[in-house]
């Protein structure tokens, strides 16, 4: 998913990510350390949902950005890494095959 980026990534690019922003009308999810912080998205986008707020009350933007949310997380899914206790389970049973094997 290209909608997020780390804070390191994001300073060093700024322009980049602004840029990015504004051409591809799609928000930027800013992460520090893998945990979502900000989101960058252009003064367009921030109008529509202040406008959109103002006729319909804070619960439309609050319902865009749990929208939102939720999409980043459901792309996030394909990416996950497995948790370190199940690395280190994975790479036991690794070790464990290769020692029997070198034994037989």
């Amino acid at each position: 998913m290209n909608n997020v980026m780390s804070a390191t990534e994001a300073r060093v690019h700024f322009g980049e990510l602004m840029q990015r922003v504004v051409e591809n009308a799609a928000p930027v999810v800013v992460e520090k350390a893998g945990k979502p912080q900000v989101v960058v998205l252009s003064v367009a986008e921030y109008e529509r949902l202040c406008a959109a707020s103002e006729q319909s009350g804070d619960d439309s933007v609050f319902a865009d950005i749990l929208a939102f949310a939720s999409k980043i997380r459901a792309g996030k899914q394909e990416k996950l890494t497995p948790s370190p206790e199940e690395i280190i389970h994975q790479m036991r049973k690794e070790r464990d095959e290769q020692l029997l094997d070198n034994l037989s």
